[in-house]
Parts: C-alpha cells; structure tokens; sequence
C-alpha cells in the first residue's frame, strides 16, 4: 500500500546509528512523482533501496494523473495515448496493466466540414472530392506550384509551400494561431520542418507498432509502481529541502530544470494549456475522443471525451474543453518551447545539472525535452541501470 503522509519533521527522517552520528534514513528523495519517479523508485525498491517520493501536487502519477468521474477515466492534463515501437517498453508497462486497443485517429472540425486526422486518403478524398493517391498529389502539387513560394519567410509561407492552400487554411491555420497565440505570417518558419502526407486511407495518428490505453487509467499504473515507496503530497521541494537537508543519500529531480539553479541563466520557457472539464447528461457528446477544432474563431483547440478512450458505455459522459494559454513563471509548465534562444539557456543549466554532486535529473522538466511516455520510461530505466551498474 502507498503511504500518503502529512508533514513529517526532520525528527521522523533521521535516524542516529550507535556512535550517535545521523543516518540518512532515505537512499533517494525522488522529487515528482510522476512517470519518470515512479519508474525510478519502482526499480531501486527492487533493489532494496528505499525511496521517499514527494510531490508538490494533492496526487501522484504527474500529467497522467487520471481521476474518476462517473466510472469514466478522465484525463485531467490533456488526453495521453501510450506508443511506442520498442517492445521491451511496451512489455515494461503491460506488468502494471492490461491495455486495451484503442487506436488514436482523432478528427479535425473546420466550421460544419470534419475531416480524419492525420492527413491522408480520407482527408484528401473529401476536401478535393477525388478518390486515388494520383489524384490527391496531382491536386495538392497544383496548389503548392500555383502559389510559388521558393524561400518560405514565416510559417504560413513554410505550410503553403508543403501542402498547398486548403489543407493549409482548413487544417493548420487557425489551430496553429490559436496555440501559439499570434498570427502564423509572424511565426518563424523553422517550427514547421515537414508535414507528413498519408496517400493510404489509414486514420492512424501513429506510426509505432504498439499502442492503447490502460484499462482503469494512468493512475493505477503509477500507483502499482510506487508500492514499497513512501511519498509525500502537497509538498513543495524548496521548502522541504531547507528543513531536510540530510533527507536521502541521493536526490532524483524530475522538476523545472532552471528552477533548480535558481535561474541562473534565464527563465526557460514553456507553452501552457488550460481545461474545462463538464459532465453531461447525455450517452455520446462527438463521438470520438478527439476533435480538433481548427477555426482560429474557436477559442478552444480541441475537446476530449473521455469515454471513447476506453470504449465506455456509461449513460452520461466527461468532455474536456482544451484551450491554449500563455505560460507565465508560477503557472504550471507543460511543453518546453523548443527553439534557439530556449535552447541556448537550457544548455547552460544542463551543464550545471551534469556537474551537480548526488543530483539525478530526469523527465520533460528536469532535462528540458519532450519526451513522449515511452521516452520517459526509457530514460529513467537508464538512469537506473547507471546507478546499479546492472
């Protein structure tokens, strides 16, 4: 059973050995108790280490944090769909649950036309009314040469010139405006590097070989790996740290990376996202998990309902509204911002990370990367296997 404490004083941690001299009661204090923790403090259990995890949040299991609403599996954080074409990940996370087969093909609503996502036969078939791969390159190739642009000036010069004028203004324009917060002709270009186009009627979002959802939720998987753990909630790590310096032998830190070295170099930036989450009293809202809404008049990107991730037959339903939001230092950090000048600080801050004595750092935050669910397992079974030596 997991052990959800209150504060604890200093007294509680530390223990006095027969000379007198303090013990450090915990081999790791591991800060975050979200995926990459949990991993870490699944496999130094099973080595016999014991780990305190502690977390500034009122639950673990970070931004997979499902909750329960109805019987119904709500993805607080944004909709999370596990994929990954490694096989020992994928056999790694089947041990904490059975996953299901649910594929991700979300769907795209631009005014009253919908459209299947990711771009492909589907899409093409019902924007340009043709029906075979020769026809839809033909189309889209007559739309980019139409155009003529060479030397792509911003990201709405980068787009047109990828996939022609309507996939552009129907499916990228306005959904990109809205999470970026600003007009795509004032976008560097760079943030679009390719747009893949699917001429095979597949609505399959990924590419990988394994894919689903747990059954029972995200939760449950974090819980089962945080057995023989303690961990301590509704803490905050700069504070403990004062009043528990001598806490662990070692710390793992999955939290903001410049936060740690007090911003010595700069604030590193992140986009944000925002949820309404409503219960309706109804069976079916969409129809589907996922429906972008592309209209840059839209304040929303996308709503998720929740049931379809799990094939729920439930008589009422969760529907998660998912607007963009600009991201300030104090509000919760979500994507890092992957461009030059972000990544120029981060470097610095990583280089002070790699120097940090008995200091693990791990995770989207802590490494300032994004790291899809299958990566985070990755890197934290790594930093496992560095501290062991197995």
């Amino acid at each position: 059973m997991l052990k959800y404490y209150g504060y604890i004083t200093e007294q509680y941690f530390l223990e006095k050995n027969v000379k007198g001299e303090i013990m450090k009661k915990y081999d790791y204090l591991i800060v975050g108790a979200g995926l990459f923790g949990a991993v870490f403090a699944h496999e130094m259990t099973k080595e016999g280490k014991k780990c305190l995890v502690i977390d500034k949040r009122d639950h673990i299991a970070g931004n997979i944090y499902c909750e329960t609403i109805d019987g119904i599996n709500v993805h607080k954080y944004g909709a999370h769909i596990f994929h990954t074409s490694n096989k020992e990940i994928w056999n790694y996370v089947n041990q904490f649950a059975e996953f299901n087969n649910y594929i991700n093909s979300p769907v795209a609503r631009y005014k009253d036309e919908l459209y299947n996502l990711p771009f492909n036969m589907n899409t093409f078939s019902k924007m340009f009314n043709i029906a075979t791969p020769a026809e839809a390159k033909a189309k889209i190739q007559a739309e980019i040469e139409e155009l003529g642009i060479t030397e792509p000036k911003n990201l709405e010069e980068q787009a047109l010139s990828l996939v022609g004028r309507s996939v552009y203004e129907k499916l990228i324009k306005g959904y990109t405006e809205k999470q970026w917060g600003r007009d795509c002709k004032e976008l560097p270009s760079f943030i679009i590097k390719r747009l893949p186009l699917r001429f095979i009627y597949d609505n399959n979002y990924f590419n990988d070989r394994f894919q689903g959802i747990p059954m029972g939720g995200y939760t449950a998987i974090v819980e089962k790996m945080l057995e023989g753990s303690d961990v301590l909630l509704n803490t905050d790590y700069y504070e403990f740290r004062k009043e528990n310096p001598d806490i662990a032998a070692k710390t793992v830190y999955t939290g903001m990376l410049d936060q740690y070295f007090d911003y010595k170099y700069g604030v590193l930036e992140y986009r944000s996202v925002r949820f309404e989450t409503e219960k309706l009293d109804i069976e079916n809202y969409q129809g589907n998990a996922v429906v972008n809404y592309t209209e840059r008049e839209v304040p929303y990107t996308r709503i998720i309902e929740h049931k379809h991730f799990e094939y729920g037959t439930q008589p009422v339903t969760v529907i998660s509204r998912e607007y963009p939001s600009e991201w300030k230092l104090g509000e919760e950090p979500y994507y890092p911002v992957n461009d030059a000048k972000n990544e120029t600080v981060a470097e610095k801050h990583r280089a002070l990370a790699a120097a940090e004595k008995n200091v693990i750092f791990g995770g989207r935050l802590g490494e300032y990367r994004y790291y899809d669910m299958d990566k985070v397992i990755e890197k934290a079974l790594k930093a496992v296997e560095e501290e062991t030596g197995i």
